[in-house]
């Protein structure tokens, strides 16, 4: 990029955000993204990359300070990359997030509509029910170096749970006690991996220890120091990942210690979570979520609901008590042996649940002639697989609400849905997650032309 170079200082307005929450700004015409940019203010940034398209800068020093920013509450924060949006008031959060969902829609999606409303969180701190602490091969328990695979210690992170925390201190003092090593990606030596702690709105916990292997020095001990930390734990489950990869669990489980389940109520049904199981990070942001996706599905207790990627069963069970009958499909075999049981558990006996790839499934259940009157689907990050919206289509429901955890997948798919005769008729942002870059959406798609809906069986 003409004109720009490393290290250069340069004064800029921040005009906007990137969907990662960095500031936007234009340096001799030249786009540059700028870390700890806020919108609306003046400041002087130092180029940190130049590429082809773009540059990438820093703050150096806040010249005329925007309403948007705030002192940073964390003291890890920017190195360790858990969050991204510290330095901004929560308010300004929000509405850079709500201003990204809209965007994709209209950019990408090709949707012409407002998105009005972002859901804020009810909580902001220490929300998470489910945390993950990345072991360095040093020992060091915490989370990952922005952009990198570096652990840096973190003793008390302000998105997780407390008891989450004190578990990671335990485990920290076992492994320095007892010299137990941490894992070395590069290599594929070294024993713990992972911490990986699931935590209920009471306060119980259910804590596993992800493996380079199949047993530990000293469990009881290490079941000991668990228990002490954190006296609401039900259960040590040791989970045994041998392979080189990135995905944190593997498939091999066994309890050290008490439960390998853990309860937790949500919409006022009780479910029973094993360790792999999709459960919403956020509990009282996925109440409000899962209200705001049952007013969009319109139930008058007559309907057929079809409920793809159902993790658990929380949506399907959520729905199963406006609804005439409800499926869920889902393709981790674990959750739908958990959905099942919850449905027993909270005497739901309208609820099927079903096994396998949501295209699959969707595919099988369209050839079967199933016309549900509404389906929802809540796709990991990659958003729908291309045979999915198709099925979709075939089976012809009236509504379809889409709950994403990424604008950008949940606006191609929007797009792919308008091609099949579905049209976005409302999209609400919702703050799953405060103080990262991640926003959910909730959106409903209406059928629009049932000759187009019906020429897709052909």
């Amino acid at each position: 990029m003409a004109g720009l170079a490393k290290n250069q200082l340069h004064m800029v307005e921040v005009t906007g955000y990137t969907a990662e929450g960095l500031g936007v700004a234009r340096i001799g015409g030249q786009v540059v993204f700028i870390h700890g940019g806020v919108r609306g203010e003046t400041c002087t940034v130092q180029v940190l990359k130049v590429q082809k398209q773009v540059a990438f800068a820093k703050v150096r020093q806040v010249l005329v300070p925007a309403p948007g920013r705030q002192a940073v509450d964390c003291p890890h924060y920017p190195a360790c990359g858990g969050c991204a949006l510290r330095h901004l008031t929560y308010d300004e959060e929000l509405e850079a997030k709500r201003q990204r969902v809209e965007d994709a829609l209209r950019r990408i999606g090709g949707a012409d509509i407002a998105v009005s409303e972002i859901l804020p969180s009810p909580q902001v701190l220490h929300y998470r029910n489910k945390s993950q602490f990345p072991v360095g091969r040093d020992g060091t328990i915490g989370f990952y170096r922005a952009r990198s695979h570096t652990v840096i210690p973190v003793s008390d992170c302000l998105l997780q749970r407390p008891e989450a925390n004190r578990a990671a201190q335990a485990l920290g003092r076992y492994m320095s006690r007892y010299a137990v090593p941490g894992y070395d990606e590069t290599t594929g030596t070294g024993l713990i991996r992972h911490l990986y702690v699931r935590t209920s709105a009471a306060g119980a916990s259910l804590v596993c220890v992800v493996a380079n292997g199949a047993q530990l020095p000293h469990e009881a001990q290490l079941v000991e120091l668990l228990r002490e930390a954190c006296p609401g734990i039900t259960g040590v489950v040791l989970n045994s990942n041998t392979r080189e990869t990135n995905v944190i669990l593997g498939e091999s489980y066994r309890t050290l210690w008490g439960s390998d389940r853990l309860e937790d109520t949500l919409c006022g049904l009780r479910f029973v979570l094993s360790v792999p199981s999709f459960y919403q990070v956020n509990r009282e942001q996925a109440e409000r979520l899962y209200q705001r996706a049952i007013e969009m599905a319109g139930l008058t207790g007559q309907e057929t609901v079809l409920d793809l990627y159902c993790g658990t069963g929380t949506i399907t069970l959520a729905m199963a008590g406006r609804a005439r009958r409800v499926l869920g499909a889902e393709i981790v075999a674990p959750a739908i042996e958990d959905a099942r049981n919850n449905a027993v558990r909270n005497n739901i006996a309208n609820a099927e649940f079903f096994c396998g790839d949501a295209g699959a499934v969707a595919e099988r259940l369209a050839a079967e002639q199933l016309r549900p009157d509404v389906i929802t689907v809540d796709p990991p990050r990659k958003g729908l697989g291309e045979e999915v919206i198709p099925a979709i289509a075939r089976m012809a429901p009236e509504r379809v609400v889409y709950v994403s955890c990424d604008p950008a997948t949940l606006a191609r798919d929007i797009k792919r849905f308008a091609g099949v005769g579905y049209r976005l008729a409302e999209a609400v942002a919702v703050d799953m997650f405060p103080r990262t870059s991640h926003v959910e959406t909730v959106v409903l798609l209406s059928k629009l032309k049932c000759d187009l809906i019906i020429s897709n069986d052909t």
